[in-house]
């Protein structure tokens, strides 16, 4: 199992398996084989770090990337909008990184995810085990639309998508889904998005939705608290459908 060590004081954090050992320059850091969250760990030169649990935004921060990840904002829309939840199943394609696979894997989903470029599969892979959601992320290395057919077969829940030929899997929905299942698509660009929900509603798909998600923080201080003008935080476009 993979932990989280955190030194407050020098603001470091590293993934650490239990068991595992790590030369720093604030010494050698062992990891016990069975620690408790909360337990501090100290280095041969007494410099404490403290035992934290993996959550979504560790792995969010920490995983190895292989491109831009889906932002946790935009996987809370998705899980919110099409209502996933524990023993779901799930299709995805474009895995990237695998932020998404993880983050619902973690929720108790079994996800079923594509990956064109092998080694960005294989490190997805690799991320789902430092996840601790190998056994219930399969990491495929192909095109998803070469496969629809044979996962046709396979009646899933939900099917998320974030790749730019997401529109060739959208018209295809309708085989995949279970009655009443969602559809969910990542678009970067509006021309993507506007494609995938006019595909949806030829395909006969319903209430085909597109959102741009925007975050934009407060700024509190002494004087008072207004909106940030730091940006926007526009991320992309979401675009939902549900099967009849």
């Amino acid at each position: 199992m993979t932990y989280l060590l955190i030194h407050e004081g020098e603001d470091r954090e590293y993934l650490l398996a239990a068991g595992e050992t790590l030369e720093t320059d604030l010494g050698v850091l062992e990891v016990p084989d069975d620690p408790e969250p909360g337990q501090i760990v100290e280095t041969h030169l007494d410099e404490p770090f403290t035992v934290r649990e993996l959550r979504g935004p560790d792995l969010f921060n920490h995983l190895e990337r292989t491109g831009a990840p889906m932002m946790p904002r935009d996987i809370g829309i998705v899980v919110g909008k099409t209502g996933l939840q524990s023993g779901d199943r799930v299709l995805d394609a474009g895995t990237g990184t695998g932020v998404l696979a993880a983050y619902l894997a973690r929720m108790g989903v079994t996800v079923t995810t594509y990956e064109r470029d092998p080694e960005f599969a294989d490190v997805a892979r690799e991320n789902m085990a430092m996840a601790g959601v190998e056994d219930r992320v399969d990491v495929r290395s192909g095109d998803v639309t070469e496969a629809v057919d044979a996962l046709a077969e396979t009646d899933f829940d939900v099917v998320t998508l974030d790749t730019g030929d997401a529109a060739a899997v959208v018209e295809r929905a309708p085989e995949l889904l279970v009655p009443g299942g969602f559809l969910a698509v990542y678009s970067p660009f509006v021309e993507q998005a506007r494609e995938a929900i006019q595909t949806a509603r030829d395909a006969g798909l319903r209430d085909a939705e597109t959102l741009e998600t925007i975050q934009r923080a407060l700024d509190v201080s002494d004087r008072g608290t207004r909106p940030s003008t730091r940006g926007v935080g526009h991320t992309g476009y979401l675009t939902f459908a549900r099967n009849p």
